[in-house]
């Protein structure tokens, strides 16, 4: 069988990376960005620090700062709006997956026009992007170093994410400052980083799995075992926050390359129906889905508890492979229930969407390289259990 690889062109990483993006402004003969982010990373200062690099290089800049959690057409449009009227040539997506997504949508629209609903889908791109830098500043998306963007359709009988794949979303350079990572408080670093550790292991367990991503994924694992709990423990911890940008984007490599699964399929309806936060929506749906999986990938369940530091796995190395994963969600504060999760957030859920929810995961592309083929009353299943 013939397998592809692909990765953004350059990845910068390390604290003072931040500085590399004027630098590479220049160098590409670009005159202005339009900065993709949110009013959050605005009011953090996050942005501040962004801009002033470009002022201190002389670079024109424009901002759109109205991204919002779970991005939707009306944000990619009025983002594109902007880039056209302020003259951009180039886009930045600072911030978490939100603002990544939106800068990569706003780029399709850019060159490929239409509506974003007529790329859901795989390779339907008619153009590659504009130069795209992406600069995260949480620890779980992986958005920087994967060919994905993922917006929610306001406009059906009921939201809907929006899975877009194309190569050519990749983006050309990533930069990947831990600095911009340290005031992050707790529960956004502990849903970012089971949102890591979550694209990880469905790319290590995923049907479409290889050499390649298997290393990374494991890697990513490892990392995050290791580092989460630090990180979360304490913000200012320097070293955790760099193992976390390191690990978020070795799973982004990983699983833009193998694919994801069903706990994936499960959280971008609870996204869409509710607007949980993707992190919270895949932590608390990945312990039942290992369970449910682990039949068919005994072998990979057993990595995963070795990756853990475990060495008596006991009889059933599988099942000791779900209870670490349960173990680090507990450990950093994830509730187990998609009820705690949306008391948590303060929205309420309704079990009678379950079976909505459950034919939207079916039909989602992250099912396609799920491990274990679902059925749908399996999957109602699945989402009462996590209920």
């Amino acid at each position: 069988m013939i397998t592809a690889f692909q990765l953004a062109n350059i990845i910068y990483t390390g604290p003072g990376a931040l500085e590399k993006v004027a630098e590479t402004i220049k160098a590409q003969g670009l005159k202005k960005p339009l900065v993709v982010t949110d009013k959050g990373i605005v009011k953090a200062g996050l942005a501040q620090k962004l801009t002033e690099v470009l002022s201190d290089e002389n670079i024109d800049y424009a901002i759109y700062d109205e991204t919002v959690a779970n991005p939707n057409e009306k944000n990619v449009e009025d983002a594109l709006a902007l880039y056209q009227k302020d003259g951009c040539d180039c886009l930045i997506g600072l911030g978490g997956g939100s603002s990544m997504d939106t800068a990569k949508a706003c780029g399709i629209l850019a060159t490929s026009g239409g509506t974003i609903d007529q790329y859901r889908g795989m390779g339907l791109l008619k153009a590659p992007i504009p130069f795209y830098i992406a600069i995260p500043t949480t620890a779980g998306t992986g958005s920087e170093s994967t060919s994905a963007s993922i917006i929610t359709n306001t406009r059906e009988d009921h939201h809907r994410k929006m899975v877009i794949l194309d190569g050519r979303l990749l983006p050309n350079v990533a930069v990947i400052d831990p600095l911009l990572m340290t005031g992050l408080p707790p529960a956004i670093t502990a849903s970012t980083g089971m949102d890591a550790m979550t694209h990880a292991i469905e790319a290590l367990i995923s049907f479409y799995s290889t050499e390649y991503t298997d290393v990374l994924a494991l890697g990513a694992i490892k990392l995050i075992f290791k580092y989460l709990r630090r990180a979360v423990g304490n913000g200012n911890d320097l070293v955790a926050r760099e193992k976390m940008a390191y690990a978020q984007t070795m799973a982004g490599m990983a699983f833009t390359n193998a694919g994801l699964g069903l706990v994936h399929s499960m959280a971008h309806p609870l996204s869409a129906f509710y607007n949980i936060p993707h992190g919270y929506a895949n932590a608390v749906c990945l312990p039942a889905v290992l369970d449910y999986n682990k039949i068919v990938c005994r072998g990979k369940m057993r990595a995963i508890a070795e990756a853990a530091g475990l060495t008596d796995l006991g009889a059933y190395p599988e099942d000791t492979g779900c209870e670490v994963v349960q173990r680090l969600n507990d450990d950093v504060g994830i509730p187990r229930t998609i009820t705690e999760v949306g008391a948590l957030i303060g929205v309420s859920v309704d079990v009678k969407d379950i079976e909505a929810m459950s034919k939207d995961a079916l039909n989602e592309l992250s099912t396609m390289t799920t491990p274990r083929t679902p059925q749908l009353n399996e999957v109602i299943e699945l989402y009462k259990k996590c209920w």
